[in-house]
């Protein structure tokens, strides 16, 4: 098993959602740096406010942080590698699978699901800004 695929099992399974640390990153930060985000995705709560406009190409990611990686409901074009990572290897979004997934999407889900072949549908790589994109999404969350 790969260092990166035993830190995020690891991770996992010690620490529970709730008990998790707060961001590192600075939000406000976090939401001027989202416009690399808003090309594929947007923002908008379960009663319909639009935080940041939803695109048509990625997933809302309203409640991403605690969410199962590749779960969505509605949002079908998740690629199989992400919907394997979260069902079958239990990838969770907390701020250490978030930064290292947008940091080389497909390079994250070939650690984790194992599968040297294993693509991602996200073709950017966001560099420098990930733990604010985080610590901006985390507001944004049912809990």
């Amino acid at each position: 098993m790969s260092k990166m695929k035993s830190f995020v099992v690891a991770a996992l399974m010690t620490v529970p959602f709730a008990a998790q640390a707060e961001p590192t990153g600075d939000a406000a930060a976090g939401e001027t740096n989202f416009r690399q985000c808003a090309a594929c995705h947007g923002i908008v709560d379960p009663d319909g406010t639009v935080i940041q406009r939803l695109a048509p190409t990625g997933p809302n990611l309203w409640g991403v942080v605690g969410r199962q990686a590749g779960a969505y409901e509605g949002y079908a074009r998740f690629s199989g590698a992400i919907v394997a990572a979260g069902e079958e290897h239990g990838v969770v979004w907390d701020e250490e699978t978030f930064v290292a997934y947008v940091d080389d999407p497909s390079g994250f889900l070939r650690e984790v699901t194992g599968d040297p072949r294993a693509r991602s549908n996200m073709n950017h790589r966001l560099r420098g800004s990930a733990e604010d994109i985080y610590a901006y999404l985390a507001q944004f969350s049912a809990d």
